[in-house]
């Protein structure tokens, strides 16, 4: 059997939700990293201003999580919005326009370890981690918000996904183009 690759062995993560029991459930699913918790808005910012992390992980609701979202993205910290009360496809897009990676509901909280460590996997080779959580998710999401939930925002997924496949044919050509290539 093929051996699987650890992305969050030894990574620095900052997660950041009002609720203790969620911060210590992270801890203990996440317990192949070193966590750094926050339960406010104010602890939470100073933190991202204070250490560069590899991976933030923020609720929405209670800490400002689209304001941290704004400040972790500008550091160049990797963000996975993690939410209960704010699953709505309204929220959903926000994330992705203010730069989170993935988007995960707190009922995927029990597979928290495995679902981060694809989504980083995916990010750290340059692959779309949006993409990889719809293709596990992509259900949840039809389930919460119904089966055409994306026809009434067609106008930002047909954008979201034509910048998906633009953003990889580029990332494509430019693994073959050896003045760029030989850069590095």
């Amino acid at each position: 059997m093929a051996e699987s690759t650890s992305y969050l062995s030894g990574k620095s993560i900052l997660a950041v939700d009002d609720e203790e029991d969620i911060l210590e459930t992270i801890e203990d699913i996440l317990d192949e990293s070193t966590i750094d918790t926050a339960r406010d808005y104010d602890s939470a910012s100073a933190k991202i201003k204070a250490h560069k992390y590899d991976l933030a992980i923020l609720d929405i609701m209670g800490v400002n999580g689209l304001q941290l979202l704004e400040e972790s993205v500008s550091k160049g910290i990797p963000t996975v919005m993690l939410t209960a009360h704010a699953v709505n496809p309204e929220t959903l897009m926000e994330s992705i326009r203010k730069g989170a990676i993935s988007y995960l509901p707190k009922e995927s909280l029990a597979d928290l370890d495995h679902l981060l460590n694809d989504i980083l996997g995916a990010h750290e080779r340059g692959e779309a981690p949006w993409k990889l959580l719809f293709d596990k998710l992509g259900n949840y999401f039809s389930d919460r918000f119904g089966p055409d939930w994306q026809k009434k925002d067609a106008g930002f997924w047909n954008d979201f996904e034509r910048t998906f496949q633009i953003g990889r044919g580029i990332q494509e050509r430019l693994k073959s183009d050896d003045r760029i290539v030989n850069k590095f």
